[in-house]
C-alpha cells in the first residue's frame, strides 16, 4: 500500500499547518481528537507546547488499545505495545502531526542516524511468528525514504529462538503488531543497522528468555524485548538470562502507570529498564517539550521498586532499597507505523514503552559502545548527555519521585532521554 506522503523534509512546515488549523478550528472538530486528555504541561523553560499536541495519544477519540492481554497465567508475558485506530479513519497521512517519523524523532534526540550504526545489529526478541514483518518493514522504510533492508541483502533475518530459519512458531496477530513496531522503531533511529529478528516459540518467559540467550549467542551486543508480566517471587532465578556482561538488553517498564506494579524482567538489574514520555514540538530552544507519558493513572510509563530484586551498585536513589524501574526513556506516545498481518491493513499510530525500548537499543548501537557498558549502569554516570524529564505524573505515590518525573532521577523516566548519543 502506498501512503499519502511527501518528502520527510517539508513535515515541520505541514505539521504547523496541521496545528494552525487545529488552533482555528471549531470545539465540534477538536472533540474528535481531544478524549477530555488533561492539558499539557507549561516546558521547563516555560516555552508552551505547539498546538499539534491537541492532536496526539491521550488525544484521540479512540484511546490506544492493549493487543496483548495480561498474561493468563504465571510464567508468560505479554507484549507492551499499544494501538490506535487505523490512520485513514483519522484522515492524517504518516508524517504528519504528532504521528512521529524518522526524521522527526532522530531530530528530537540528536541523534546522529545518517552516519552511525553501519555494521551494528539490532536484535529484536517477541513470540510467535508475523508472516509479513519483513514486508511491513519495507513499506514503513520506503515511505520514509530510508535503504531497503530485506533478507535478500542481508540487512533483515528472521529466525525461531534457537537462531534458525525455520520452523517458525505459529502466527499470532497480536504480538504481530509488536514485531512491526520494534522493527520499525529500529529503523527509524539507526537506518543502518541490520535487523535481527528473534521469534519465540510462545509467550512463556521461558522462551523468550531463550531467545535473548540466543541472539546473545548469535554474537549480538544489542537486544530489545518489549514485554513483561508482574514480578514474581522466583524471578531472581530467571535473571541468568539477562546477564551477559558487555551485551546491552533493553526492556520496556511497561505501560499500567505507577498502579500496575514493577514488571519484570524491567525490575532485573541486567537490562536497561525503559520508560516512557509524551514528546510534542515546543516554542523552547529544543524545540521539544517532553514529559513522563501518563494519560491516567492506570495506563502510562510503569515504575515502581523491585519486590525481589537488589539494588545495583550503580543506582542511588534513596526512596528505594532495592532496585528501582526505569533507567532511561524515550518517546512512547504515538508514533507511526505500519502493520498488514491484520483484518485492517494499514498504518497505524502506536504507544507504550514498546516504542521506547527498540528506540533506546537503536541509539546503543549508534554509539557503537556495549562493551563499554555495565548493564544499566551507563547513563547514570553521563547524565550530562541526557534530556533531564522534570514534568509529568504517572499517579500517586510516596515517595513521590517513584511515579512522578522531577529533576534528577525519577521513576517514569529514569535518569533522562537521548540528547545525542553520549548517555550510551
Amino acid at each position: 500500500m502506498k501512503s499519502r506522503t511527501m518528502p520527510h523534509e517539508r513535515l515541520t512546515s505541514r505539521w504547523l499547518r496541521v496545528a494552525a488549523i487545529a488552533m482555528a478550528a471549531p470545539v465540534s472538530i477538536l472533540a474528535g481528537c481531544a478524549g477530555g486528555s488533561a492539558p499539557v504541561p507549561l516546558g521547563a523553560d516555560g516555552a508552551a507546547p505547539l498546538a499539534a499536541a491537541s492532536m496526539r495519544s491521550g488525544s484521540m477519540s479512540a484511546a490506544p488499545r492493549r493487543v496483548c492481554e495480561e498474561p493468563a497465567a504465571a510464567g508468560t508475558a505479554r507484549c507492551y505495545v499499544l494501538v490506535g485506530p487505523p490512520r485513514e479513519t483519522l484522515a492524517i497521512s504518516p508524517d504528519t502531526a504528532g504521528f512521529y517519523s524518522p526524521s522527526q524523532l532522530q531530530a528530537a534526540y540528536d541523534l546522529p542516524s545518517a552516519k552511525k550504526g553501519v555494521g551494528e545489529t539490532v536484535a529484536i526478541v517477541d513470540a510467535y511468528d508475523d508472516p509479513n514483518v519483513e514486508a511491513d518493514l519495507g513499506v514503513y522504510r520506503s515511505n520514509y525514504g530510508l535503504s531497503a533492508c530485506t533478507t535478500a541483502n542481508g540487512c533483515f533475518k528472521k529466525m525461531n529462538q534457537m537462531g534458525e530459519p525455520s520452523p517458525l512458531p505459529t502466527g499470532d496477530q497480536s504480538w504481530g503488531f509488536e514485531m512491526s513496531l520494534d522493527t520499525q522503531m529500529v529503523a527509524a533511529i539507526c537506518p543502518n543497522c541490520k535487523i535481527r529478528l528473534i521469534e519465540a516459540n510462545s509467550s512463556n518467559l521461558s522462551d523468550l528468555e531463550t531467545g535473548v540467550d540466543t541472539a546473545v549467542g548469535l554474537g549480538l551486543h544489542f537486544v530489545s524485548t518489549s514485554w513483561g508480566a508482574g514480578e514474581f517471587a522466583s524471578e531472581t532465578s530467571d535473571d541468568v538470562n539477562f546477564d551477559h556482561p558487555g551485551v546491552v538488553i533493553t526492556n520496556s517498564s511497561g505501560d499500567g502507570a505507577y498502579s500496575g506494579g514493577t514488571q519484570y524482567p524491567a525490575s532485573s538489574p541486567y537490562v536497561t529498564a525503559v520508560g516512557g514520555t509524551t514528546l510534542v514540538p515546543a516554542s523552547n530552544t529544543r524545540k521539544w517539550f517532553e514529559s513522563a507519558w501518563g494519560p491516567s493513572t492506570t495506563q502510562g510509563s510503569g515504575s515502581g521498586c523491585s519486590l525481589y530484586e537488589a539494588k545495583p551498585t550503580w543506582q542511588l536513589d534513596t526512596g528505594c532499597t532495592n532496585r528501582t524501574t526505569a533507567d532511561v526513556a524515550a518517546v512512547a506516545d504515538s508514533v507511526a507505523g505500519y502493520d498488514s498481518d491484520t483484518s485492517q491493513p494499514g498504518w497505524y499510530s502506536f504507544y507504550g514503552t514498546s516504542v521506547s525500548s527498540p528506540i533506546i537499543a537503536s541509539v546503543y548501537a549508534l554509539a557503537d559502545n556495549a562493551k563499554s557498558t555495565n548493564f544499566g549502569s551507563y547513563p547514570y554516570a553521563h547524565t550530562s548527555s541526557l534530556y533531564d524529564i522534570k514534568k509529568g505524573s504517572t499517579g500517586t505515590c510516596s515517595p513521590a519521585y517513584l511515579c512522578t518525573a522531577e529533576p534528577g532521577y525519577d521513576g517514569p523516566t529514569g535518569n533522562g532521554t537521548p540528547h545525542g548519543i553520549g548517555g550510551f
